[in-house]
């Protein structure tokens, strides 16, 4: 017998799910969870053979869920998505996390094809409880991290603006990974690129990590849980709860200049800001963490020896605008403690 837990936001699609799957004479619905992080204390409680989970659910996302559960008691899970665009790309993501396959939701009312649903749907489930799990190869989260995704730190600070030039791309792809979708902050990132680049350098990293993230764009509303990057050519600022981006003149010979992005975080949010200076040449970002440190909010800077150049964190601790030199590997603990 295949036993199976159910998980989705819905109550309707919880009860159509359990149905199909209890029409199978192998396959036996052991429990169901309304959202990530009930579906992980559930997974560790009844150890089911298979998990199908939702994507998009409160609290705790699918993908978060996914690899809290592939961190602690890893099991197959068959992902359930909509035929959306965004929704496809994420069910693509959730193969790097660990998830065996995926199927297309039904409808939430019943349609003619409900039996082909219903048939797709019964087939991986017993094509996953197959599949042995520590032979598989994926993204893994730090099990010192687990805590801290499945409760979220309740924090005043609002968003938080990173810094980076030359060396960034590799810092990033070290930081970004780490901060899964219940992370609660906004995040902007200044990244120098040449004109044209930040578009499939802020697809390529999204591809790294269950937090939404995307090239910014005028007007985008800032919320936590979104990383934006912002596009070369444009200097990106926060305003009034949004994204602004203007062809102003360069500023430290950049467009975008992170210290103009820190200034407007720090004149928007106050105390509620933080800024993270990472490897670059230059002195851009100096200013800007001095502005958001004199406004309250914190700072940290990338130390010298894993910084590819320390031109720009150097510079701003010689402005005494860090609150924390860090090593790359410990930045993120850094941002933790500070929410």
């Amino acid at each position: 017998m295949i036993n199976v837990l159910v998980v989705d936001d819905s109550s309707l699609m919880r009860r159509m799910i359990s149905e199909m799957l209890d029409s199978a004479l192998d396959i036996r619905v052991v429990g169901t969870a309304r959202d990530g992080m009930d579906a992980v204390e559930k997974t560790e409680k009844l150890k089911p053979d298979v998990v199908t989970m939702d994507i998009e659910m409160p609290r705790m996302d699918g993908l978060t869920a996914l690899s809290c559960i592939m961190s602690k008691t890893p099991v197959p899970v068959v992902m359930l998505t909509a035929m959306g665009k965004i929704e496809a790309d994420l069910a693509v993501k959730s193969f790097e996390y660990g998830a065996v396959d995926f199927v297309s939701k039904p409808s939430k009312t019943i349609s003619l094809d409900i039996e082909e649903v219903k048939d797709e749907l019964i087939s991986k489930v017993r094509a996953a409880s197959t599949v042995n799990v520590k032979k598989m190869f994926f993204k893994v989260v730090e099990r010192r991290l687990i805590e801290k995704l499945l409760t979220p730190p309740e924090t005043d600070k609002k968003v938080m603006i990173i810094g980076a030039s030359t060396g960034g791309p590799h810092a990033l792809s070290e930081i970004i990974p780490k901060l899964h979708r219940t992370f609660p902050l906004a995040v902007l990132i200044v990244q120098h690129l040449p004109v044209g680049f930040t578009k499939s350098f802020s697809e390529r990293l999204s591809w790294l990590t269950s937090i939404t993230l995307k090239e910014a764009e005028d007007d985008d509303v800032i919320k936590p849980g979104q990383v934006f990057i912002a596009p070369s050519g444009y200097h990106t600022v926060v305003k009034n709860g949004r994204i602004e981006l203007n062809k102003r003149p360069k500023v430290n010979r950049m467009r975008p200049s992170i210290d103009v992005a820190m200034k407007s975080a720090a004149e928007a949010y106050n105390d509620k800001a933080i800024g993270v200076l990472l490897s670059g040449m230059g002195e851009d970002g100096a200013e800007g963490m001095k502005a958001i440190k004199k406004r309250g909010g914190e700072t940290i800077a990338q130390d010298e020896l894993t910084s590819v150049i320390f031109g720009m964190p150097k510079a701003a601790i010689e402005l005494g605008a860090v609150d924390k030199v860090a090593a790359l590997p410990d930045i993120v603990d850094e941002i933790i403690r500070i929410l």
